[in-house]
């Protein structure tokens, strides 16, 4: 009995030890995010298309990483994935790598625009980086209009050339499948 009681006892201060060692060393973000990579590979989390229409809003500024303020009015007229994120979010870096297979695929004929919502801009720069994501970055450098709604994030939009939105996503969820990219499809050859 005693055998039984010490080695479970070993057992959870070597399991304590490996979530201290994980918090402490800044990784639990990125682990975290790591098993909510393997929940979106079921595919069981997809956006949904929206119910009712809404009409985008394009008056907010941005800017690049190189410092570029860009007007999002410059997105009027295309099909537009707009994805707000963060380091700090499990859920915003489980996606990620999803959305950059949906970038490659999907470049030509939508924009895309990543909105850190980082404090820390030099932190995010460095994690696409460091991840070799090349989809377009921006940081917000206006208010946001009232008529998106990212209290959690992920939050994701897609918009359509008129400025209908036709998804709005909050959470994670998996966009590179075949009928997200057909929706995109069929969004980008409608005048």
């Amino acid at each position: 009995m005693k055998k039984k009681v010490r080695k479970e006892l070993i057992e959870w201060i070597i399991l304590l030890t490996v979530i201290g060692i994980i918090y402490f060393g800044g990784w639990h973000t990125e682990v975290v995010g790591r098993i909510q990579q393997v929940v979106l590979t079921t595919g069981i989390l997809s956006p949904n298309e929206v119910e009712e229409t809404k009409i985008a809003s394009y008056n907010y500024l941005l800017e690049d990483f190189e410092g570029k303020q860009v007007s999002f009015t410059e997105f009027e007229g295309d099909v537009v994935f707009v994805n707000f994120w963060a380091t700090w979010c499990p859920p915003c870096i489980a996606e990620m790598p999803d959305i950059q297979s949906l970038y490659e695929k999907q470049k030509e004929d939508v924009r895309f625009a990543m909105i850190s919502l980082d404090q820390d801009e030099a932190k995010a720069k460095e994690f696409i980086s460091r991840k070799g994501f090349d989809f377009p970055v921006y940081f917000l450098r206006s208010r946001l209009p009232d008529s998106y709604d990212t209290h959690s994030i992920p939050t994701t939009y897609v918009m359509d050339k008129n400025g209908f939105v036709k998804i709005e996503n909050h959470g994670m969820a998996k966009y590179n499948t075949s009928k997200f990219n057909q929706l995109l499809d069929e969004l980008s050859k409608t005048k």
